[in-house]
Formats: structure tokens, C-alpha cells, sequence
């Protein structure tokens, strides 16, 4: 079952205090970008002596561990993982961890096996739901070998309790809680789960468990519902001020049929349920009556008017706050899309699809519209004389079974991705969003988990009236061996990010501003704005501070305006090298760029001439690489000192100074510690004699030798050394510095 495409839409602005649902989609493939580079990367050693972080891992290897909740009030963070649960402190995640061991019974792993599960990554117990009950103890979920089960924890919070199990409760279903294609959420001591029912994963549900009303599902065999759903996440979102109006929404993914019934495409969609919702009283009993899907866009125009799709949604779509009216969701390939929660509300108010057959097309639905409105919550502001779904009339009911989906889906602000990435080596798996307040106003930092075990912290700046320059502050390799991110999470109270993987969690500061640089226009360039220059170095800033001196300019970055009287000078007296090349040989004079925004110039001086640009273009023989200046064949003509700056937002710094110097290849054999080829002995000739000529030669020799002895003055007679003359006399000093090193770094010969 296609999904109907609804009408074009003209571009959205972001709002100022937009609700951020990010969601990450995965992109089939267009025109390959290169993916920009971070202004600072940090290795997992390089956070380790950082001192900003920390890493906690199991001994005995337990995989697959997401951070389930995080409870700021008691300073704990709830992980889960197969067959453990742990209690970590928010401070630091290493200090006094509880833990518990919970793995599944040994038939339900024997039971798995036997169905041909993975018994590496299927037949254990994930734990899936870690949520607080009481203030005494946890209400605890697991899959247990496709064999869910539920348990109360006691939470212990004292480093010498430990976290204990209490009583067990199974789930009202035999679900199969499939790892892949499931998930669990808390709310109100209920479990609500998108599972698939049986075994072999062929019914799909969204159901409601372990509550004191009765449970709840999806109409069973209704594609329109769902249709081979993988579900992603989630999340409680309120709609207005009466509390039974808030509805639960369902992130997944589905394999829909296109309109000509053969090939089956992939699509994002969100679905919604009331909490409250009970069933209806002779239609859809026991199962959803407030039921409502609705198609999510991601997509980029190319230049020729086709549009491509991201249709992957990756995990986690997250808001940046709990009164935000902004989603943000990650999509595989990979794109990040921010929808406004007015426009997804606008979509469910709106038209309903219909269509009368597989082979028809999509269209708004024409006829009359049942009161209350399908879809709305009982008790709430539209319907309070209505106390229960089942007091819903059956026409109501009956439209709700046939016409689950919206007509139109959900775009997202501005109609395109806040960030795409199509030409990288990685991939967004996750997502979370903090809202910062910098001196020119707030800004909403994200931050990217990847499936290479790094965590990239950006923002986005409007760019010609357009949200499309995203700047990579940092990435950090949170994780060895490149192992996928699998969730994040923000502690704004002690200003910590959390990451967890199949490998452990780790603990990392929001923020390093000692790592951009020493001097102002290094902190200014790197416009993050967790950071000012507080006169002294790039520290973290707060927006109480009344100091002058705090500098700080996220939205345009230009240090020429932000650092004068703050070392800017500095820049110009960079340290002078030499470097020697020889006479037809090439010669690289190495400099880089300081940050990924910042262009390299080179310029030259010879002699007490002025500076004058090297162009690429006034000779074959140099060309300027991203790493440095290439000078093959090196001639005399070359010599002189070159100046390497690097320009970056119209700030211009003098990165490296380099005194080119040519040498000729006679020089060069003086220099070289290899001695040149030793001519012929005396032995090679003599070897062309008789036994008496030999004799006679070595007599001649002899006295001839004896004879230039006696010559006084001559070369080469005792107390006389040739002198050194042109070049090989301005050479002596660096020959001695080479004699006397050769000396240092050579063992004595005995």
C-alpha cells in the first residue's frame, strides 16, 4: 500500500524557539558532497588525557547497552544491556557502578537456538525498558530470549547496596520481542511496546501491556495500519494544555507496495495512539480507536527539479527540550531533518487518505467527517462529555478502522535537511540536542553519534537567508575499534553528554575550549558557543558574566573585531626556518591549514625585494597542494623567503615562514656522509706486472714519494692545509656542525 504523496508546499523559515525533532534518514544515493572536516578532532587517547572524560565497560563483554533514563534529581543513569542492568553515577560514570545480573533462563535460550535465532545477538535478555516505579524500585523489561518478561528493581542508591530482583511478571502476550523490530516504553506504570506478536514476526502491533485496564493492540491483518513496520522509537508529546489530550507517537519504518501493487519502498512514518485509550465498545475491541499514521519527508531537490528521499529513519528522534515545538530526527545516508510540532499537528487536523482500491490513486477524502473528529482523546479540551473510547459512536470507530492515514506527511522546516552528509566514510546513528545561550543570542547544539564510534558536536547558521552552513566544531572518538554510537544523552545540570554502544558507555564534557587554541582570534574562529575569550584564554562561557573582556561573536566569528588588544600581533612573528633544496630536484615546503574554513596563500621575497605572490599559474614547476608548496626542479631563481598565510573568515595570520635555500650537487656530496668511490690501489695495477716489474715500480714509487716529503710548502707536506675557497668556504660551519654530530650519534671505533 502506497502512501499518498500530498500537494506542494512553499519553504518554511525556522522559528526562533522551535520544538527540534531531529530524526536521521539514510539516502539511496545522489551527487556526492564532500563531508566538512571537524576544526578539532580528538582521538580516544587524546580525551583520555584531556581530563573531560571517562569509560565504563563490562569485563565479560555484554553488548548492545542503551541509556534507558536518566534521573538528574538523584545524580543516576539507568543502562541496559544483555543480561545486565546498571546504575551509573551522572558525575562519573566509573565511580561506584550497581549492577545487576539478569540473564535469560537456560530452556528459553536452549527454545531460541532450537528456531534458528543468533544466539549471540538474539538469545540473551536485552534489557529494553529501565524505568522508575517508585522511589524504592525500577520497573525492568527484557526480551529474554524472545520470551519477554518484566521485573521491579530495588534501585539502591547507596554504593554498598546493590541492585536486587523482586517479583516477576510476565507479559499478558507470549510477544516476540524482537530486537530489530521492537521497542518499549514506561508511562504511567504501563508498558507500551511495537512488537511483532508471533514468532515467525508476521503480525505486527502496537500494543499496551501490564495495565490495570484491559491491553490493547493494532488491528490485527489490516495493512492500512501497519504494514512489515520496523519500529525506531517512542516518545509522549502533549497537545495543549488538558493532559489527556497528549498522545503517544510511534517513530518506524514500512515496506509499502507503490501504486502498481509489485515493488515495495521503504518509508518513514509517524503514528499516534491515545494513552488513554481502551478499545471500542462493538467495533475495534480491545483495540486502538484513536489510531493515525502519517507519512515523514526528508528530501533534497537537485539542480535538474528531481527530488531524492531519505526514507531510512535512523534511532532516536529527540526534542530539544520538553516545552520545544521542534522534532529532530536522524535518517540513514545521512540527513538531519528538524520538523516544527505546529505543522505535524496541522497534518493530523487535516485531510484523511482514501482511495477505493489497490489500483487507485491517493486522495483527499470528500465525504462527511464523523463527530468527535477521529482521532481525538476522550476526556480532553474537544471532547469532555466523552469519558472512554468506547462511548465513541460506531461511525467513529468504523472510519478510524478504514482511514488511518493522513493525506498529507509531515515536511520538514524549510522543506529541506538542516544537515546532510552523502560523500562520508560514516553514518548518523543518533542524536541529541542542547539548547546554549551564547551573547548573541541561542543556539541549539547537536550533537551526531556515528557508526565509527565518534560523536560530532555542530551548529547551523543561516547562510543568504537560508539554514546551510553547518560548522563541525568537534568530533571525538568516544569508542575504539569504530563501533556504532547507539544512543545519546544530555545532562544540561552537570553539563556532561553520554554515549552508549555494543561496548559500554562513556561519560564526555559538553565542551573543551582550551583545545581551539591560545589566543583570542582561535577562540573566535572556532565560534562554539559553549566558549569566549576571557582575556586570558578560551574558557567556558556564562551568560551572567558582566566582564568586558568576555569575547565572543558566534553568528559572524571575526576575531577583528572581537580580539584588538588580544595578541594579534602574535600572529606576524612567526618563527623563520630553512630549508635546503638541491639544483633540479624537488623540494616541498610544508604548511597546512590551520581549521577546515581557513585557504592557504604563499607569498615569496627575495632578497630586499617586496613580497609578491606565488602563483600557480607563472610556473609549471610549483604548484600549491592542500599540504604545502611543490617545487620541482628547483633552480637558483627559487631562493628567497616564503611566507605561508592562511585566511580564514577575512582574517589573515602568517602560519609558517620558510628561507628556500638551492645548493648545487657539488655542495651536496660535501654535506653527504657517504664518501665518493675510492680510486683504483696501486694492487688493481700492479696486478698487469711480472713478479720483477712489480718490484721495480714499488722502488720508483717509494722514492718519489720520499722526494715530495722533503718539498717544503708543498700540499699535502706536514703543518700545510689547503684553504677553502667560494662556495666551500661558506659551507666550512655547517660542515663542522655535521663533523661534530657525526661524532655525537657514532659509537667509538676500537
Amino acid at each position: 500500500m502506497g502512501l499518498p504523496e500530498g500537494p506542494a508546499r512553499p519553504p518554511l523559515m525556522l522559528p526562533k524557539a522551535a520544538f527540534l525533532l531531529l530524526c536521521l534518514f539514510l539516502l539511496p544515493c545522489i551527487s556526492i558532497l564532500a563531508p566538512p572536516l571537524p576544526r578539532v578532532f580528538l582521538s580516544f587517547e587524546d580525551l583520555q588525557e584531556s581530563g573531560s572524560f571517562q569509560h565504563f565497560g563490562l569485563e565479560d563483554r555484554a553488548t548492545d547497552c542503551r541509556i534507558l533514563h536518566m534521573d538528574e534529581d538523584q545524580d543516576r543513569m539507568y543502562v541496559g544491556c544483555k543480561d545486565h542492568a546498571l546504575s551509573l553515577d551522572l558525575s562519573n560514570i566509573t565511580q561506584d557502578p550497581l549492577q545487576v545480573f539478569w540473564p535469560a533462563s537456560p530452556s528459553k535460550i536452549q527454545e531460541c537456538q532450537m528456531a534458528g535465532k543468533d544466539p549471540t545477538h538474539g538469545c540473551g535478555n536485552f534489557i529494553r525498558v529501565l524505568q522508575p516505579y517508585n522511589r524504592t524500585h525500577l520497573f525492568m523489561c527484557g526480551s529474554g530470549a524472545y520470551s519477554p518478561v518484566c521485573i521491579y528493581v530495588n534501585r539502591g542508591r547507596r554504593p554498598e547496596d546493590s541492585l536486587s530482583l523482586s517479583l516477576s511478571l510476565s507479559l499478558s502476550l507470549s510477544l516476540s520481542l524482537s530486537l530489530s523490530l521492537s521497542l518499549s516504553a514506561s508511562l504511567n506504570q504501563e508498558l507500551f511496546s511495537g512488537v511483532y506478536i508471533d514468532f515467525m514476526a508476521t503480525d505486527a502491533a502496537i500494543f499496551r501491556s501490564l495495565t490495570r485496564r484491559n491491553a490493547v493492540r493494532s488491528d490485527q491483518h489490516n495493512s492500512k495500519w501497519l504494514s512489515e513496520p520496523v519500529f525506531i522509537d517512542a516518545q509522549l508529546i502533549p497537545d495543549g494544555s488538558d493532559p489527556n489530550d497528549a498522545k503517544l507517537y510511534f517513530f518506524l519504518r514500512e515496506r509499502l507496495t507503490d501504486h502498481s501493487g509489485n515493488t515495495k519502498s521503504l518509508h518513514t512514518l509517524l503514528a499516534r495512539v491515545c494513552p488513554n485509550d481502551v478499545g471500542g465498545q462493538r467495533s475495534l475491541v480491545n483495540k486502538w480507536t484513536t489510531f493515525q499514521k502519517a507519512r515523514m519527508v526528508c528530501s533534497v531537490q537537485e539542480e535538474d527539479g528531481t527530488e531524492t528521499y531519505f526514507d531510512e529513519l535512523g534511532r532516536g528522534p529527540v526534542r530539544s527540550s520538553v516545552t520545544s515545538t521542534s522534532v529532530y530526527s536522524v535518517f540513514k545516508g545521512s540527513a538531519v531533518c528538524v520538523y516544527n510540532m505546529a505543522d505535524i499537528l496541522t497534518v493530523f487536523n487535516g485531510p484523511f487518505a482514501h482511495r477505493e482500491g489497490p489500483n487507485f490513486q491517493w486522495v483527499p477524502f470528500q465525504g462527511r467527517i464523523p463527530y468527535p473528529r477521529p482521532g481525538t482523546c476522550p476526556g480532553g479540551a474537544f471532547t469532555p462529555d466523552i469519558q472512554s473510547t468506547k462511548e465513541f459512536p460506531d461511525d467513529v470507530v468504523t472510519f478510524v478502522r478504514n482511514h488511518p492515514v493522513m493525506f498529507n506527511p509531515v515536511y520538514p522546516v524549510g522543506r529541506r535537511p538542516l544537515v546532510v552528509r552523502t560523500g562520508a566514510n560514516y553514518k548518523y546513528t543518533s542524536v541529541a540536542v542542547d539548547q546554549v545561550a551564547a551573547a548573541d543570542g541561542n543556539y541549539q547544539v547537536l550533537f551526531l553519534g556515528t557508526d565509527r564510534g565518534t560523536v560530532q558536536k555542530l551548529i547551523v547558521l543561516p547562510s543568504n537567508g537560508s539554514l546551510d552552513e553547518d560548522l563541525v566544531l568537534e568530533e571525538l572518538e568516544v569508542f575504539k575499534n569504530q563501533v556504532p554510537v547507539t544512543n545519546l544523552r544530555i545532562s544540561s545540570k552537570k553539563q556532561q553528554l553520554y554515549v552508549s554502544s555494543d561496548h559500554g558507555v562513556s561519560q564526555v564534557s559538553l565542551h573543551r575550549c582550551q583545545a581551539y587554541g591560545e589566543a583570542c582570534a582561535d577562540c573566535c574562529l572556532a565560534r562554539d558557543p559553549y566558549c569566549a575569550w576571557d582575556g586570558l584564554s578560551c574558557s567556558r562561557f556564562y551568560p551572567t558574566g558582566k566582564r568586558r573582556s568576555r569575547r565572543q561573536d558566534i553568528m559572524h566569528g571575526n576575531p577583528l573585531t572581537q580580539c584588538r588588544g588580544f595578541n594579534l600581533k602574535a600572529y606576524r612573528n612567526a618563527v623563520e626556518r630553512t630549508q635546503y633544496g638541491v639544483r633540479n630536484n624537488t623540494t616541498f615546503l610544508e604548511c597546512s591549514a590551520t581549521a577546515p574554513r581557513s585557504s592557504i596563500r604563499w607569498l615569496i621575497q627575495r632578497d630586499n625585494d617586496r613580497r609578491k605572490e606565488v602563483s600557480r599559474g607563472q610556473s609549471e614547476r610549483v604548484l600549491s597542494t592542500e599540504h604545502g608548496l611543490l617545487v620541482r626542479a628547483a633552480q637558483a631563481s627559487d631562493q628567497g623567503l616564503y611566507y605561508c598565510l592562511a585566511t580564514e573568515n577575512a582574517f589573515k595570520r602568517t602560519v609558517a615562514k620558510i628561507r628556500l635555500r638551492v645548493l648545487s650537487p657539488a655542495m651536496v656530496s660535501l654535506l653527504s656522509d657517504t664518501p665518493p668511490p675510492a680510486p683504483p690501489g696501486p694492487g688493481a695495477l700492479l696486478a698487469g706486472f711480472s713478479p720483477s716489474e712489480s718490484l721495480a715500480v714499488q722502488q720508483y714509487c717509494k722514492e718519489r714519494r720520499q722526494l715530495q716529503d722533503q718539498v717544503p710548502g708543498r700540499p699535502g707536506s706536514p703543518g700545510n692545509v689547503t684553504p677553502l675557497r667560494g662556495d666551500q668556504a661558506k659551507l666550512k660551519p655547517l660542515l663542522d656542525r655535521r663533523k661534530s654530530r657525526n661524532r655525537r650519534n657514532h659509537l667509538p671505533e676500537y
